[in-house]
């Protein structure tokens, strides 16, 4: 299944892709959170959608795409993990999973505005591949990780790398900015991927290609990276892994590029659709 919440921001309600056609869920009753996940909503999900076969309203043009997962208790990210990204930064690939977190409040839909921070200098661009877990976690064995998958994202991991890297070094601090979290088009169940390790990721700024990589280039897998982050932390329903980043960001350009008001984002990866974001300065219109 591909999962959608639709609608205005705060008031999106559910619903599902189906041969390339939007269909509104909401009829099910429930929103795409931590309660649904952790009480198997996806497998009564897949039933209300067989028992209500060619009865969902499809959604009409125009409507706006929020994140598929309704907030989650926690956005957890993986630092330096590719090669060639860590090289850029000038970074040497680490030992162990660099982790940091995400504000939930950062959360948007895959189409929403980047709002460019007050006083940010060096907004910079992130393709990443995200992981949404289906059921509570807690020193997970490795070998067991992936029954913990409800799905799969593609995420933006928009960073302000003044505020990450140059104020205090706290990554927290340049990653949780309001926006800099566009999630989506959709979630994809593992039965629409057929390896996690094997997906082309790639993301343009006014239509130049920035990023072009693929997550065979993980330094430390997904399974590992769930059962890892487990034992400092229990991952619940619904909270989100973002992957890390493929070679291509701004701060590792010579001179470095930073998005700019009026700037358009592309990012994609394979089976897990297309977003587009546009770039506003913090206050404007």
């Amino acid at each position: 299944m591909r999962l959608i919440r639709h609608g205005e921001i705060n008031k999106e309600k559910t619903g599902i892709v189906l041969d390339s056609k939007f269909y509104d869920t909401s009829a099910f009753g429930e929103d795409y959170n931590e309660q649904f996940f952790e009480t198997d909503g996806l497998k009564r999900l897949a039933t209300f959608i067989a028992e209500s076969k060619g009865k969902l309203p499809t959604l009409a043009a125009g409507f706006r795409l929020g994140s598929p997962v309704a907030r989650p208790s926690k956005i957890i990210c993986i630092g330096l993990n590719y090669k060639d990204h860590a090289k850029e930064t000038g970074a040497t690939p680490p030992p162990e999973p660099v982790i940091f977190m995400k504000a939930t409040t950062a959360l948007v839909g895959p189409n929403d505005d980047i709002i460019i921070p007050r006083n940010s200098k060096k907004t910079d661009w992130e393709v990443e591949l995200a992981v949404v877990i289906g059921k509570k976690a807690s020193y997970v064995d490795e070998h067991e990780a992936l029954n913990y998958v409800a799905g799969y994202c593609l995420h933006n991991d928009v960073s302000e790398r003044e505020f990450q890297i140059e104020r205090s070094g706290q990554w927290d601090k340049g990653k949780g900015c309001d926006t800099f979290a566009p999630l989506g088009p959709w979630l994809a169940t593992p039965d629409e991927i057929a390896d996690p390790h094997q997906l082309r990721l790639w993301l343009t700024v006014n239509g130049k290609k920035m990023q072009d990589g693929n997550t065979a280039n993980f330094i430390f897998n997904i399974p590992f990276l769930i059962a890892y982050t487990s034992q400092f932390m229990t991952l619940l329903p619904g909270d989100i892994i973002s992957t890390g980043t493929p070679a291509g960001v701004g701060l590792g350009m010579n001179p470095n590029v930073y998005l700019q008001p009026g700037d358009v984002v592309e990012l994609g990866i394979d089976n897990l659709g297309q977003a587009r974001q546009n770039v506003k300065a913090y206050g404007a219109k």
